[in-house]
């Protein structure tokens, strides 16, 4: 079934919309989810907490395309589940890759309207960023940092060497914060 056919569903409010999203993308959320959690049962609970989610907000969104939205809400909802599961412990490989963006980015839960306009502002700015850099340094960046792909993994899918990859990301986290910085988001 197609996205808009979809979305009509969810404004018909037809339970079918969430047989239908689950169905198509169900496993790509549950990859993505177990990826950052590493827990079946926590993944399953994501991807159920994202349909419930989708059908909260749909309407009055109206998605385009529907997948980007749906892992835009699994991923949030994953790393906060990640976080709560990991509060006194920091020992994943989801970590490093936390850490490789520390430097370039100050970790804030957007919890004020402030802080929520702010974390919209630097996300704007960093979709700008990506936009200006090669195709693939862009879907290596999206697969480590949002998908949570390791640099294995990713030497693997782009038919590269773990060095290569690991330069690649130190050259694009290099130019990301003098880009953020350029931008106002982040001071010397």
């Amino acid at each position: 079934m197609e996205d808009d056919e979809i979305i009509r569903l969810f404004y018909e409010r037809s339970e079918n919309a969430i047989v239908h999203v689950e169905k198509k993308y169900g496993a790509i959320l549950g990859s993505m989810a177990y990826r950052i959690l590493h827990d079946y049962a926590d993944a399953e609970e994501v991807v159920n907490d994202t349909l419930y989610a989708a059908w909260e907000t749909i309407p009055p969104e109206n998605p385009n395309p529907l997948l980007a939205y749906l892992v835009r809400i699994a991923h949030n909802k994953s790393i906060k589940k990640y976080h709560k599961n990991t509060a006194k412990k920091r020992n994943s490989y989801y970590d490093v890759a936390l850490d490789e963006l520390e430097a370039v980015l100050s970790d804030a839960d957007a919890d004020s309207p402030e802080e929520k306009y702010e974390a919209r502002e630097l996300a704007e700015a960093m979709d700008r960023f990506l936009d200006k850099i090669d195709k693939r340094g862009r879907l290596l960046f999206v697969r480590r940092y949002y998908f949570s792909d390791s640099l294995h993994e990713l030497s693997k899918k782009f038919g590269m060497s773990e060095n290569s990859v690991s330069v690649k990301f130190h050259r694009i986290r290099k130019r990301l914060r003098k880009y953020l910085e350029k931008e106002g988001f982040l001071y010397e």
